[in-house]
């Protein structure tokens, strides 16, 4: 899942969890990266389209990092009794229940492309007056999906009987990964803290985005009990003390979900600034400011961050793509034509073009802006001519064109088109993809030459907490960021034809499941998703002045 981070007196560490957990340590003067460190997470796919992962080595491999992080920084002549925080960013809707008492999961994390809860979604949305997906967006800004974590625990309680068993015995506890990390850091069964931030509780269908706090009436609908959440806090606030380890008394004061932990590294803070991130699927967030922003074109609406506890809570658009880097591994392990992701960059410029070849990469339905969990995957406009080189390249430009759809839909919301879109994310070390991004667009794509931003945007927020105070986000103290410009090279002409061709396949990928069996709702159990997912991170914020600066370790 993603992430965990830590403050201290000098580097700050992030260990970035999912199906790799990583350690990253930055500068905190200059945001720049200096080392890291990362352990493998294995995800498992029990069925077709579910997807979970182990809490207890997502735990274990929390401590293992720990451990050579703090080597790391003996071998950098780093003191680890200068580390003063701990800050967690994660992927936001998976989604697992413990026990209390004993500290034990009560099943895995169901992770948040899980599909399995698509019978739970439908009966959910049959019992809304028209059946009205978007029933409740006035309160959470989401519509009824299988994509948020309410549905995943109403599954969890009607299916697994030590979840309800530990329910009627008041001994259950909910949570995203965030809230798992945070209890069991401070103690577990032992007194742990159980909370979770603002971003993440804005993900579950549970969190009135409005009032700030969980809504009862929300939990009435999904028959959930108030007493199983966590209290929810600001994002960068002191919420406990570390109980074990090298680190133990170090507080923990940094917490967002991995998007919003993005935008926060972009440093997207005024009205109007976006990012990208291409990891698994594709995150599109736009700061919408102080009011949230509800869409009529299919996006979502979500809580940004919330900065301190006396803080303005900010609010943000957001574009949700299912599948990016997961068409990948899916070109990868199940078609066999790439060895390696490098392949693909190289397999496409090759040829540099799809030759008309169009491929909607709809595994799992269609998110963002249509939600239609109908869709499936197509390849189209074949010839005897197209190869596996054009097949790589109309992967790729797939990836570019769902960017297109959530970005026009942005810009039709907020009626203020953007100028540029500021990138982050694994896949953007193609190249290729970036420049076919800015092609697509008609739009500069600029890139950080430090990619890392979900990391960094975690150890900003901690290192900025009350009682932290190692990090300064005022727009005068913050560190100019380098970054590489990829700028359009294709007239608008060509990019409305390809685009236009693209939405006729995305309209013959609809429709085309009409009921939703579980053993036929996807090619997750065959697909590693968590190659590209950034997973839970655990960030050592660090404020040691060496050589005239601080720095920040981040895990």
């Amino acid at each position: 899942d993603k992430s965990h981070n830590i403050t201290y007196n000098g580097p700050l560490c992030f260990f970035h969890l999912s199906y790799f957990f990583s350690l990253k340590v930055f500068n905190s003067t200059t945001a720049e990266l200096l080392s890291h460190h990362q352990v493998e997470i294995k995800q498992s796919f029990p069925k077709e389209g579910w997807v979970e992962e182990d809490p207890k080595e997502i735990l274990q491999s929390v401590y293992e990092c720990m451990e050579r992080t703090c080597e790391k920084l003996t071998q950098l002549n780093i003191d680890i009794s200068n580390i003063k925080a701990i800050g967690v960013t994660n992927q936001r809707e998976t989604t697992l229940v413990w026990d209390k008492e004993t500290g034990e999961p009560l099943y895995n994390a169901i992770v948040w492309l899980d599909l399995r809860t698509q019978s739970t979604v439908e009966r959910l949305i049959n019992k809304t007056p028209g059946r009205n997906k978007n029933h409740l967006k006035h309160k959470t800004g989401l519509p009824i999906s299988t994509y948020f974590s309410a549905v995943k625990l109403r599954w969890l309680m009607d299916n697994v009987n030590e979840v309800h068993e530990a329910i009627v015995s008041h001994r259950a506890m909910f949570g995203t990964i965030d809230s798992w990390l945070i209890w069991c850091l401070t103690g577990g069964k032992s007194g742990g803290v159980h909370c979770t931030d603002v971003t993440n509780a804005s993900r579950t269908m549970l969190f009135n985005i409005h009032t700030m706090d969980w809504d009862p009436e929300l939990c009435k609908y999904f028959g959930i009990p108030m007493e199983i959440l966590p209290r929810v806090r600001s994002s960068s606030e002191i919420y406990g003390l570390m109980k074990s380890g090298a680190l133990s008394g170090i507080p923990i004061s940094g917490c967002l979900g991995d998007q919003s932990a993005a935008l926060v590294g972009q440093m997207c803070f005024q009205d109007g600034q976006a990012k990208n991130t291409y990891g698994t699927g594709c995150f599109l967030l736009r700061n919408t400011g102080a009011k949230p922003v509800m869409s009529d074109h299919g996006l979502l609406t979500t809580v940004a961050y919330k900065l301190g506890r006396d803080k303005p809570a900010c609010y943000a658009l957001e574009g949700s793509v299912a599948i990016a880097g997961a068409v990948v591994r899916w070109l990868q392990d199940n078609l066999g034509i790439i060895g390696s992701s490098e392949e693909l960059e190289k397999l496409a410029a090759s040829v540099g073009t799809s030759y008309g070849c169009y491929f909607v990469p709809a595994f799992s339905g269609l998110y963002a802006p249509y939600w239609e969990p109908s869709a499936r995957g197509i390849i189209c406009g074949l010839t005897q001519f197209t190869n596996k080189s054009h097949l790589a390249f109309a992967a790729l430009e797939a990836v570019c064109f769902q960017t297109r759809e959530i970005l026009d839909a942005m810009n039709q919301d907020s009626g203020i088109p953007l100028t540029q879109l500021q990138v982050d994310g694994g896949m953007t070390s193609n190249r290729l993809l970036m420049q076919l991004q800015a092609d697509i667009l008609c739009i500069p794509v600029v890139k950080p030459s430090m990619p890392e931003t979900t990391a960094l945007g975690a150890a900003m927020a901690a290192g900025a907490a009350e009682g932290v105070s190692v990090w300064s986000l005022s727009p005068e103290d913050l560190s100019e960021v380098t970054s590489e410009k990829f700028e359009p090279q294709i007239n608008p002409e060509e990019s409305e034809f390809r685009y236009a061709r693209w939405k006729k396949a995305v309209q013959k990928s609809m429709n085309w499941e009409t009921t939703e069996p579980v053993g036929e709702t996807s090619i997750f159990s065959s697909v590693p998703l968590g190659f590209y997912i950034m997973g839970s991170m655990l960030m050592l914020i660090g404020a040691k002045y060496i050589a005239g600066q601080f720095l920040i370790f981040t895990f």
